[in-house]
């Protein structure tokens, strides 16, 4: 009988990810692949993109669990946790895998998780031990972890933190980043194909930079429509360049995001574009030819390192995770922003992105994840392992 396993996919940025690994799986024929497609691909106002899975994959089922969360006067977050929870529970009642496949670190994941730990269904999880320090982000993948039975952390530091929150030595694998791997191995399309495939011209030529902020999400975080006002009064100071600017996630604030972002773009239309979602393969392609990146997205600090791409990180959003050579970390305001983009622009901080390794480099990182989906005991129980040599607790 084939192993039957469950992937799913909320997010456009967590498709791009796991995109080849779910084309590996399907190929498998001791593998039943699911793929079910939940949250931010089915919101009206985030662009629909199960659109785009549907015309690359078999997708097993849709399901709708949010309201209005993330707009104004929408239900509490836990509600829609607690909704996301009951529908997977269904779901997993009447289709149950031998594993479920999770990637990351949102809170609808995590209600998906104790769904199905809830039933007693393995879970797979990739991206855990990362850490952004202080945002919800954190709380929700080290749950995940603590529920899952197989791990794939995407660097080392990742890997040795899973070790310190529990995992067994022999369910965590250091396979490197699926994003690093997706870069090295896609032929992207040419500038010109670019430029066709978004209706600017500008990218076929001139200098151009990628742009998307997200609300930052720790207790106490700064308002994001103040945060994102400050970074479109920085890019209003670069004339010369062409802004491709790509809408907010679905936290709560992504609106305001979007908003400021789409607004600047309309402002100025001969250097800069809104677009919610540029879709995996364009965004790729567009990293590879991008002068700078400019946010506060994790593709800014994971994914630019493949290429040597200078990017700009903005605020705390991402503190904790690895910071290249070749990352800026600057404020959320603007005079900030702009000397850190100024900075990323000049040639000699070129070359020195350009000489940064990245370490997210695990060579075939979907292969070997495949590999294990394919071979992993998901009988042996889920224990707890005592680290040795861990740190002592704080005196009282």
């Amino acid at each position: 009988m084939p192993r039957v396993i469950t992937a799913v996919t909320s997010t456009r940025a967590d498709y791009g990810l796991l995109r080849p690994v779910l084309q590996k799986l399907a190929a498998c024929e001791d593998v039943s692949l699911r793929v079910v497609v939940t949250g931010a691909h089915l919101c009206p106002w985030l662009g629909r993109t199960d659109r785009e899975i549907k015309a690359d994959a078999d997708v097993a089922a849709c399901i709708d669990a949010w309201l209005s969360v993330f707009v104004e006067g929408g239900e509490p977050l836990a509600a829609t946790i607690a909704r996301t929870m009951q529908a997977f529970d269904a779901y997993f009642a009447g289709a149950r895998p031998d594993a479920v496949l999770l990637l990351g670190d949102r809170f609808e994941i995590f209600a998906i998780a104790v769904a199905a730990a809830a039933r007693h269904i393995p879970i797979a999880h990739i991206s855990g031990g990362d850490m952004t320090r202080g945002a919800e982000d954190d709380w929700f993948r080290h749950c995940i972890t603590q529920m899952a039975s197989l791990h794939f952390p995407s660097c080392a530091d990742s890997a040795a933190r899973l070790l310190r929150l529990g995992a067994a030595p022999g369910t965590v694998f250091n396979v490197g980043g699926l994003g690093d791997e997706n870069l090295r191995r896609m032929v992207p399309l040419t500038r010109a194909e670019l430029a066709r495939g978004t209706g600017w011209p500008q990218l076929r030529i001139g200098p151009f930079g990628l742009v998307t902020f997200h609300p930052e999400t720790a207790p106490g975080a700064p308002d994001p429509a103040e945060q994102a006002a400050a970074l479109v009064a920085a890019l209003a100071r670069f004339p010369g360049m062409f802004w491709v600017c790509t809408g907010s996630n679905a936290d709560a604030g992504g609106a305001a995001c979007t908003a400021a972002l789409s607004a600047f773009a309309e402002a100025h239309p001969q250097n800069a574009g809104f677009v919610q979602s540029l879709g995996a393969f364009r965004y790729l392609s567009a990293l590879r030819y991008t002068a700078v990146v400019v946010g506060n997205s994790s593709s800014g600090v994971v994914e630019t390192p493949t290429f040597g791409t200078p990017a700009v990180n903005i605020g705390a959003r991402q503190d904790g995770r690895p910071i290249c050579q070749n990352v800026l970390c600057c404020a959320a305001e603007a005079p900030a922003i702009e000397a850190a983009i100024r900075e990323a622009l000049t040639s000699d901080f070129a070359v020195r992105a350009g000489a940064v390794k990245s370490p997210y480099n695990g060579g075939d990182t979907s292969g070997r994840i495949v590999r294990l989906l394919r071979t992993f005991d998901f009988s042996a129980p889920r224990v707890f392992y005592d680290a040795p040599d861990g740190p002592s607790p704080a005196d009282p």
